[in-house]
């Protein structure tokens, strides 16, 4: 029972509490960059959920099983980036095959996914966080994902709606985009402390 516990307060503490785009200010590129319609928001959410989770308990068994037991740490860079691009070219080859229009609308955003620091902070974060299970990495990383498309779902949202909103000409565009993302990262700091 208190596995469980510590389970689901992993997971409501990635996603809320210390969500990586509001309290991190990490994956601020796609956050901003493909937050214009919700729809291509959701995909690319999802799109970063699977490589995160996928990447997460990779780079999780890797370096507990084979970089930490023969001290080779130093290499924990590279190869963890190398698994990060291998489970981006496996999303990118799906949306390809099957979600055409989509990945035409993601254009380079889809292979920035690979350069997405949430990701690779969050395979770092597991270490530093001294997470001692792969149940409780896995947790921890599908919830950062879900925390990400929680972020850029609502940033589309807030945007979609802007579009239809009297803002000043000097806020249209970048301004007011950046001005929301400080007021949503201030409101999500709310959260902070509620779950150590």
């Amino acid at each position: 029972m208190d596995n469980v516990q510590a389970l689901i307060l992993a997971f409501i503490s990635i996603v809320i509490v210390n969500n990586l785009v509001f309290s991190k200010f990490l994956g601020i590129c796609p956050y901003l960059g493909v937050s214009g319609r919700i729809d291509m928001a959701f995909g690319m959410g999802l799109a970063v959920t699977f490589v995160v989770t996928l990447s997460g308990i990779m780079t999780y068994m890797i370096d507990n099983y084979v970089l930490m037991r023969f001290n080779l740490e130093i290499v924990r860079y590279v190869a963890f980036i190398m698994v990060i691009a291998g489970a981006v070219q496996l999303v990118e080859m799906y949306v390809r095959k099957f979600f055409p229009s989509l990945y035409e609308s993601f254009g380079i955003f889809l292979a920035l996914i690979t350069t997405n620091c949430a990701i690779l902070g969050l395979c770092l974060f597991l270490n530093l966080w001294e997470v001692h299970s792969i149940l409780m990495a896995a947790v921890m990383s599908f919830g950062a994902g879900i925390g990400f498309t929680m972020a850029i779902c609502i940033m589309a949202g807030i945007r979609e709606e802007l579009e239809l909103a009297n803002v000043p000409d000097c806020l249209k565009g970048a301004p007011i985009t950046l001005i929301t993302a400080g007021l949503l990262a201030l409101a999500f700091m709310g959260f902070g402390g509620m779950i150590k």
